[in-house]
């Protein structure tokens, strides 16, 4: 069996500049620091009262999927018609209808 030899793009990366060089050696000695030895002063601890007032997954975006769908015409055309956004607006129907079922079955 013949083997074929691949080049790895770590061999082809130019030198590191001196400011490069200079950047490394800081994070380097920051990395090794210890824990105590860091000043945190100006970033005091969070109480229980402030994690209590979070939410969960405020930034979170699912990764959507392109998909064919066939739904009836009168259907299409009644969400079309609600304006601009029609598949979000599709979108949000089936996730309220997901978040009832699983509710509902006591899944969550």
């Amino acid at each position: 069996m013949k083997t074929k030899l691949v080049r790895s793009a770590l061999e082809t990366l130019p030198p590191l500049t001196e400011a490069q060089r200079e950047r490394l050696a800081a994070l380097a000695a920051l990395a090794a620091l210890s824990n105590e030895s860091i000043d945190t002063s100006d970033s005091p601890e969070l109480s229980d009262e402030v994690w209590s007032a979070g939410v969960r997954g405020r930034f979170y975006r699912p990764v959507k999927q392109q998909i064919t769908a066939r739904i009836d015409a009168d259907v299409l055309d009644w969400l079309k018609s609600q304006g601009k956004g029609y598949q979000g607006r599709m979108n949000a129907i089936l996730r309220r209808e997901m978040l009832a079922s699983i509710k509902q079955s006591g899944r969550a």
